[in-house]
C-alpha cells in the first residue's frame, strides 16, 4: 500500500479553495469577520503569500494524515512496519491484502471517515479552545463546519482515488 501523492496534493488544495467559498461574504464572511472580532485593515495587514503557503504546507500534512486515517489497508501496512517487499513479513499481512485489497477503497467510504474526523476530533478541539478564547457558538461552528466539510472532501479524495 503506497501513498497517492496526487490525491493528497489534490486534497490538500480542498481546505484553501473551500476557504474561499466558505468565509466569503456571500456565505459566512460577513458573521464569521464579526464573531471573531476581523476588521478588513487587519485582514489586509498579513502576508498573504506566506499565510497561503504555510496554509498550502499544513493543507499537505492535514491530507496525507487524512489518507491514514480513511483507509484501512494503510493500517495492515503500519502493522507490519514498513516495506512490504522486504523479506520476512509475516504471511498475515498478505492475506489481509488478498482479502482486503482494495475493499473500502470509495468516495463514499473516505468521506465518511472524514466527516467522523470532524464531528469527533475538529468540534471537540475548536470548541474547547473557541469556548477558552470567549468565541460565540456562531464562531465556533463557522470554523467547524469549514474543517468537517473540508476534512468529508479530502477523505473522499484521498480514499476513493485508487
Amino acid at each position: 500500500m503506497e501513498f497517492n501523492f496526487l490525491a493528497i496534493f489534490v486534497a490538500a488544495i480542498v481546505p484553501l479553495v473551500l476557504g474561499f467559498l466558505w468565509y466569503n461574504p456571500i456565505l459566512f464572511g460577513n458573521v464569521w469577520m464579526r464573531e471573531s472580532g476581523m476588521t478588513e485593515e487587519k485582514m489586509k495587514s498579513g502576508n498573504m503569500a506566506v499565510i497561503f503557503g504555510v496554509s498550502l504546507l499544513l493543507s499537505l500534512l492535514l491530507a496525507f494524515f487524512t489518507q491514514v486515517l480513511t483507509i484501512h489497508q494503510m493500517g495492515a501496512l503500519g502493522m507490519i512496519g514498513g516495506d512490504p517487499a522486504v523479506d520476512g513479513i509475516l504471511p498475515s499481512y498478505q492475506a489481509f491484502m488478498d482479502d482486503y485489497s482494495t475493499n473500502f477503497r470509495t468516495f463514499k467510504h473516505g468521506a465518511l471517515h472524514g466527516l467522523m474526523a470532524g464531528i469527533f476530533l475538529v468540534l471537540p478541539i475548536i470548541g474547547t479552545n473557541g469556548m477558552f478564547e470567549r468565541h460565540s457558538w456562531k464562531h465556533i461552528l463557522i470554523n467547524v463546519g469549514y474543517w468537517t466539510l473540508a476534512l468529508t472532501i479530502m477523505g473522499a479524495i484521498v480514499c476513493g482515488w485508487i
